[in-house]
């Protein structure tokens, strides 16, 4: 058994690193270059092939300068409020998530970052294992320093899910409300970060609670 371990142990260390190469080469390259696809997405696509109906994707990413402020201000509020004050990882709120796991306490939003949540977008789906975590984890404050706030949050915007076959802001505004990501509201803004959480099944008319709560938030950061 140790023998074979000695064989085996060099042969995944050389795999892992391989690995890391390529997701913190892919990092460096996204500082300048747009993803065609990402990990959801083909996930989506293989997903599509097994259920009957049609389906189409829209993804049209835009510059941080044509998604409008109050949609940037909303995503920031709803998904991650030290963003801007963190380095990836927010050991606050995954202290705080411990917390509430432990008092069995349901809570609005979980304990990861907009960096690790690009992160898994980016280069993973959406089904949930350790080894994912790590990788987030292990790779968030990398892509923190490679990639800078606005890159991040540029990036982020353009890729999440807003709906079935919806990718990023522009193609989420124009199929929810007919008019492009510059031109949102603060109201549809708020509606539109609700719907994060559970973008295949929620819509913006019908989140008024949750977009209640981030525009509140919204309104304590400054926004």
């Amino acid at each position: 058994m140790k023998r074979l371990w000695r064989r085996v142990a060099p042969f995944l260390v050389k795999v892992v690193l391989g690995f890391y190469a390529f997701w913190i080469g892919s990092l460096i390259l996204l500082r300048w270059v747009d993803p065609p696809t990402t990990g959801v997405q083909i996930q989506r696509r293989v997903e599509s092939w097994f259920r009957t109906g049609p389906y189409a994707k829209r993804f049209t990413p835009v510059p941080l300068a044509r998604i409008s402020p109050h949609l940037r201000h909303a995503i920031v509020a709803g998904e991650d409020t030290r963003f801007y004050t963190h380095w990836g990882l927010d050991l606050g709120a995954m202290a705080d998530a411990a917390k509430d796991a432990t008092g069995n306490r349901r809570r609005l939003r979980g304990a990861s970052t907009i960096t690790q949540q690009l992160i898994k977008n980016l280069f993973f789906t959406t089904h949930g294992n350790p080894v994912r975590k790590v990788v987030e984890w292990t790779l968030a404050p990398a892509a923190d320093f490679i990639l800078g706030k606005d890159r991040i949050l540029e990036l982020y915007l353009n890729l999440i899910e807003w709906g079935p076959g919806v990718y990023g802001a522009e193609a989420a505004s124009r199929y929810h409300y007919r008019a492009p990501a510059s031109s949102l509201s603060r109201d549809q803004a708020a509606r539109m970060a609700a719907c994060v959480p559970a973008p295949r099944r929620r819509r913006p008319a019908s989140m008024d609670q949750y977009a209640a709560i981030i525009d509140t938030r919204m309104r304590q950061m400054g926004y």
